[in-house]
């Protein structure tokens, strides 16, 4: 699934006429590439994802939009690699911070993805189906829980065009990562995609994901052969998380194995309030 992106950090891309993109200069295991800010508009513009608190960054979107006039800020959600910058670039510019809602979550594990932002403080907070708007383009908030519970994507109206953040990425797989990542409602938020009618995906880590409603279809069918991984895994006797990481993730990274531990964390969470498997300690086991 991985894709690179081929993008120069600093650089702003014209993905379409209503789209530009920047690339921030944080790679990392978990951000592939960098973080990708994207621009929407002419004239009035919007800014989607400025990343995280890099002032570097934000002079790149501020030169990117020499002449323009930033009229809202938006964030997919509060990690600390997408919505940081929002304060720098709100005191630059006098533009709203708009899009999802704040959210601070204490992890009980080892984080794999970035920690949250607990200083994001919107001017605005956009419910499911709400919308920002300017000249010529109308941005809608579609709620897609499951990564964050507080994670929206944008659907740009005039092109047909959804910004993923993380929900949908165009290298990986998302981490879902508990107490505040919630698989059960990953999945949904996955099925939701799937029905609608969006000609391509911008996300936040990766390559624009073409065909994008097959390309969900198969994320969530790799979602439940992990699910029935784990059944199966547990068929033989009752194993750690980190032990079923080792048997199900074979080759992979090993500075990647925290972030795989998360999501089979995630899936066992899932299982449990389902009553397939429950807890012994710190194994699982499969419900009698």
């Amino acid at each position: 699934m991985t894709q690179t992106i081929a993008q120069a950090i600093g650089h702003t891309d014209r993905l379409e006429p209503l789209v530009r993109r920047l690339l921030a200069p944080n790679p990392s295991p978990y951000t592939f590439e960098g973080t990708q800010t994207y621009i929407v508009g002419h004239g009035d513009v919007a800014v989607i994802d400025p990343g995280p608190d890099l002032p570097h960054h934000v002079d790149a979107i501020l030169a990117a939009t020499a002449g323009e006039r930033i009229v809202a800020i938006l964030c997919t959600h509060t990690h600390r690699d997408h919505s940081p910058a929002a304060r720098l670039l709100a005191a630059a510019t006098g533009a709203p911070v708009v899009g999802c809602a704040p959210l601070t979550m204490a992890d009980d594990g080892p984080r794999a993805d970035a920690a949250f932002d607990v200083d994001y403080r919107p001017d605005r907070i956009l419910a499911d189906g709400e919308t920002v708007a300017g000249a010529g383009w109308t941005l809608e908030a579609v709620a897609t829980p499951g990564h964050t519970s507080n994670h929206l994507c944008f659907a740009l109206r005039e092109s047909k065009a959804l910004f993923s953040g993380d929900h949908v990425m165009g290298w990986s797989t998302t981490v879902v990562s508990p107490p505040d990542g919630d698989m059960a409602a990953y999945m949904k938020s996955l099925d939701r995609l799937v029905a609608r009618d969006d000609r391509i995906y911008y996300p936040a880590h990766g390559a624009p994901v073409e065909e994008p409603q097959r390309f969900v279809r198969a994320m969530a069918m790799h979602r439940r052969q992990r699910e029935r991984q784990i059944l199966e895994l547990l068929q033989h006797e009752a194993q750690p998380v980190p032990a079923m990481v080792t048997l199900m993730y074979r080759g992979l990274d090993p500075r990647l194995h925290g972030a795989a531990g998360r999501s089979v964390l995630a899936h066992l969470l899932d299982l449990e309030a389902r009553d397939r498997v429950w807890r012994d300690g710190d194994k699982w086991a499969l419900a009698a």
